[in-house]
């Protein structure tokens, strides 16, 4: 979050009322001139119910994967709209970020998988139905 609020702070910090206007970026900034407010593309303020967390190491550890897919293809995203190689270079440093955490938390769930009792993984939930 911080490298994403430190870009957008260098892209927007000297923009002239014209600019602002023109780039489409007034309606943001009339509710929070050109400070940082987590929001989708969309316009969707963020939430914290884009958490997810169910209490099963199986469960938690597949959405955890999912949730650095879905980061990846974001950053992906954003990376073919930049040419400002002070942008591009950290969005491509996170993309790699989510990718290391992809692969790591897949890790974790061969591990979890592993060293259960059974192989029905997804007949109960590990953490309490022993």
């Amino acid at each position: 979050m911080e490298m994403i609020s430190a870009m957008v702070y260098q892209l927007t910090r000297n923009l002239s009322m014209e600019e602002i206007k023109k780039s489409g970026f007034d309606t943001y900034f009339v509710d929070h001139t050109t400070g940082v407010y987590p929001q989708a593309a969309s316009g969707m303020p963020f939430t914290a119910t884009y958490f997810q967390s169910k209490g099963d190491p199986i469960t938690d550890l597949t959405e955890d994967m999912a949730a650095e897919q879905k980061a990846r293809t974001t950053y992906d995203n954003l990376i073919r709209l930049m040419d400002d190689p002070d942008v591009l270079n950290p969005l491509r440093f996170l993309r790699e970020r989510e990718i290391v955490h992809f692969q790591r938390f897949g890790d974790a769930l061969r591990v979890v998988q592993d060293n259960l009792d059974s192989k029905n993984f997804y007949a109960f939930n590990p953490a309490f139905d022993k």
